[in-house]
C-alpha cells in the first residue's frame, strides 16, 4: 500500500494549486462585488482584479491533469478502455448537470429580475463538464500515452488558433444564440461576451492539462517527480517568453486582433503561467509547510467545486454578507476573510462526512426519536 505522506508529496500539490486559485477567486469576487465606486478607481482594485485571469484557466488545466491521473491509475489496474471512458464521461456529465443546477439556483435567487435566458448561460462549471467529456473521448480513442499527448497538444493549438475568427469573421451567426454561445459566448448579446466561458478558447486549457498530466504520470514522471514538475515549470516560462515575443514581432494573421480576450498569444501566456506555478505547488508540499500537518489550501482544493458553488451565493447572491458595491477596502477584505474561513470549515465538514451518510442518517433519526419522545 502506498505511503499516504508520499502520495501527498506526489499528488497533493495538485489540490494545493486548486486551493490557491480558490483563494484567488474569493479575493477577485469579493472586491468586485463589495467595493464602492470610489475604491474601484484605485490601483489596488485594478491589481486585485488581475488575479482573475488565473482561477478559471487553472481549474480547467487541473481538470485535464486530473483526468490524466484517473485514467493512468485505471489503466494500471487493467480496466478496459470503454469502462474508463464511461466512468470519466459520467463525471463530466455530473459536473455539467451541476452547472445547470447552479444556473437554476442563480435564476431562482434572482427572481423576479432574472431573465430566463440566464438558465442557458455558459458558465465555468458547464465548460469544465464538457471538457472532461471531450477529454474522456480522446483518451478512449487514442489509447496509448504518446497518442493522447499528441492529440491533446494538437487540440490545444487548434482551439486556441481558431478562437479569434470564431468570435469575428467566422462567427456562426446561423446558430441559435444558446448554441452559438457555446462556441464564442455570445449569449443574448450582439457580440461575444468576455465574461463567459465558451468552448473556444477555454477547453484548450483542459487539453493542455491533459497532455501535461500524461507526461507527469508516465513511468518516468512518477519515478522523477521533482524533475518532471520542474521541467513543466521551465516549459511554462519558455511559453510565456515565446508569447511575448510573438505578440511583439510576429506578423499579424487575424483580421481582428483582441489580445486580452481571444488572442492565442494571451492564451499561451496564461498557459505558461499555469505551468510555471506547478513547481511552486510541488515545492510547498514536498519541502515546505504543505508537508507538515494540516494544509488549508490542500483542504480547499479537495472540495473546490463545492466552495465555488457556495461562495458565489454569499458574495454575489441575495445572501451576500455585505451590501454590494457599497464597501471600503478594509470592510471588503474582512468579508473575504470571513468567506475564506467559512468555505474552509465547509470543506472540512464535507471531507469528514464523506462516506458516512448511513451513520449520519442513523444519528439524525435517533436524535429525532429522542426529541419526539420528550
Amino acid at each position: 500500500m502506498a505511503d499516504p505522506k508520499a502520495q501527498q508529496q506526489r499528488f497533493g500539490y495538485i489540490d494545493w494549486l486548486r486551493g490557491l486559485v480558490c483563494v484567488m477567486m474569493f479575493i477577485v469576487h469579493g472586491y468586485d462585488s463589495w467595493l464602492n465606486d470610489a475604491s474601484r478607481g484605485a490601483l489596488f482594485y485594478r491589481l486585485s482584479q488581475e488575479l482573475g485571469t488565473i482561477p478559471a484557466p487553472m481549474f480547467l488545466f487541473l481538470a485535464g491533469v486530473s483526468v490524466s491521473l484517473v485514467t493512468t491509475k485505471l489503466r494500471q489496474k487493467s480496466v478496459p478502455a470503454a469502462d474508463i471512458a464511461r466512468k470519466s464521461i459520467a463525471r463530466g456529465a455530473e459536473i455539467l448537470v451541476f452547472g445547470y443546477l447552479f444556473r437554476l439556483q442563480e435564476f431562482l435567487l434572482g427572481l423576479p429580475k432574472s431573465p430566463w435566458q440566464d438558465l442557458l448561460r455558459v458558465d465555468i462549471l458547464t465548460t469544465i463538464g464538457l471538457s472532461i467529456i471531450f477529454m474522456s473521448i480522446v483518451c478512449w480513442l487514442a489509447q496509448s500515452r504518446r497518442s493522447v499527448v499528441i492529440v491533446a497538444i494538437v487540440l490545444t493549438a487548434t482551439v486556441a488558433l481558431a478562437t479569434p475568427p470564431l468570435y469575428t469573421t467566422w462567427r456562426p451567426r446561423w446558430l441559435p444564440w444558446f448554441l452559438e454561445s457555446y462556441v464564442n459566448g455570445v449569449h443574448t448579446q450582439d457580440a461575444p461576451q468576455a465574461w463567459l466561458f465558451p468552448v473556444f478558447p477555454w477547453t484548450a486549457f483542459a487539453f493542455a492539462g491533459l497532455a501535461v498530466g500524461f507526461i507527469l504520470f508516465s513511468d518516468w514522471g512518477r519515478t522523477n517527480v521533482a524533475k518532471a514538475v520542474t521541467l513543466t515549470g521551465g516549459v511554462g516560462v519558455v511559453l510565456f517568453a515565446a508569447s511575448t515575443w510573438i505578440d511583439a514581432y510576429a506578423p499579424q494573421i487575424y483580421a481582428t486582433y483582441d489580445y486580452w480576450h481571444t488572442s492565442p498569444n494571451f492564451f499561451l501566456a496564461r498557459l505558461g503561467i499555469l505551468m510555471a506555478m506547478m513547481p511552486m505547488g510541488y515545492a510547498w508540499c514536498r519541502w515546505g509547510p504543505g508537508e507538515v500537518g494540516f494544509s488549508p489550501l490542500i483542504q480547499l482544493g479537495k472540495t473546490s467545486l463545492l466552495v465555488y458553488w457556495v461562495h458565489i451565493i454569499f458574495v454575489y447572491g441575495r445572501l451576500s454578507i455585505f451590501p454590494k458595491r457599497m464597501q471600503t477596502v478594509p470592510v471588503a477584505t474582512l468579508g473575504i476573510l470571513i468567506v475564506t474561513l467559512a468555505m474552509l470549515a465547509l470543506s472540512i465538514v464535507r471531507t469528514r462526512s464523506e462516506g458516512r451518510g448511513p451513520q449520519i442518517r442513523a444519528w439524525f433519526r435517533q436524535k429525532m426519536g429522542i426529541a419526539a419522545r420528550t
